[in-house]
């Protein structure tokens, strides 16, 4: 269940403090792996790493799996509840020319990591480099929707949320059979992964054509709930009864815990919703020093 916390995560802030006035014109842009998917996952024919069964989403507005790795909402989704904006898409869920690119998108993948070759045995999933590809594309559709000027102020001005580094450990350097462990020592592979990364948000960042930007990096470990902490009961096993010779995962006939939140994790790697919900609050406050103001909600 530690394993969580080998996960490196990365937050950009691409937008002046000005940008974060009105929190109903934000737009977000969302990157990562299982942790903040959404749903791309279920839109990937041959994808191995999915969670679009029961008892996924039991706890999600509606009850139904959405393909989010969790049994409710992932941090993205409760930072945009804080921000008083919807939770952005799965990109693969749009259309080129859909509206919705103009407020916000989300390409987080289950599996991804920062190197390529991360989480290959899952067959399909979208890597760091995909989901860029990714943006690139979206840019560009926007710049036809509302022109090149807008389009460079839109995404100049949005929030980018970057949370990548588990499975490159996980479903990559730990695993015996794969040549990265036995090609790299462990000071050698964190060299790697910050390399790679270094070059990724280079990338991204020319992508947006963005004058200035703030970075802030967040280590899990310090984040992730453990024991009593926060009013959790139980930290060493998962709410969902898992399997972990098969992967870990919450299967439809798995037997759940009916004390969901007195649980850190919903699965043998995913944290609960309830702890989604510390976690969530530790990143908004570092992140934000003052909050934003919020928008109000819309009438029922």
């Amino acid at each position: 269940m530690a394993i969580l916390g080998l996960a490196m995560a990365a937050f950009i802030l691409a937008a002046e403090a000005t940008a974060l006035a009105s929190a109903a014109s934000l737009v977000t842009f969302i990157f990562g792996d299982s942790l903040t998917e959404v749903g791309n996952n279920k839109y990937l024919q041959y994808s191995l790493a999915r969670s679009d069964y029961p008892w996924y989403g039991i706890d999600f507005p509606g009850g139904k799996a959405t393909g989010r790795f969790t049994n409710g909402r992932t941090i993205g989704d409760m930072i945009s509840e804080k921000l008083g904006i919807p939770s952005p898409p799965p990109y693969l869920s749009l259309s080129m020319n859909d509206d919705a690119l103009l407020t916000g998108v989300n390409y987080a993948s289950g599996g991804a990591g920062i190197l390529n070759e991360t989480g290959l045995y899952f067959i399909q999933r979208l890597s760091f480099y995909d989901q860029i590809d990714c943006f690139k594309k979206t840019k560009e559709s926007i710049k036809a929707k509302i022109g090149e000027a807008a389009a460079n102020k839109l995404c100049n001005e949005a929030m980018y949320f970057i949370g990548l580094g588990s499975n490159d450990y996980v479903n990559n350097y730990l695993q015996p059979f794969l040549a990265d462990g036995q090609q790299y020592t462990s000071d050698e592979f964190v060299e790697l992964l910050i390399s790679t990364l270094k070059k990724q948000l280079s990338v991204l960042i020319r992508t947006l054509q963005a004058i200035s930007h703030e970075s802030s990096n967040l280590i899990m470990p310090d984040a992730v709930p453990t024991g009593c902490q926060k009013g959790f009961k139980i930290s060493n096993t998962s709410c969902c009864n898992v399997d972990t010779t098969i992967g870990g995962l919450c299967l439809p006939n798995s037997k759940l815990c009916s004390n969901r939140k007195d649980y850190v994790f919903w699965d043998a790697f995913h944290p609960s919703d309830a702890a989604n919900a510390v976690l969530a609050e530790k990143f908004f406050s570092t992140l934000f020093s003052a909050p934003p103001s919020v928008a109000p909600k819309p009438s029922p």
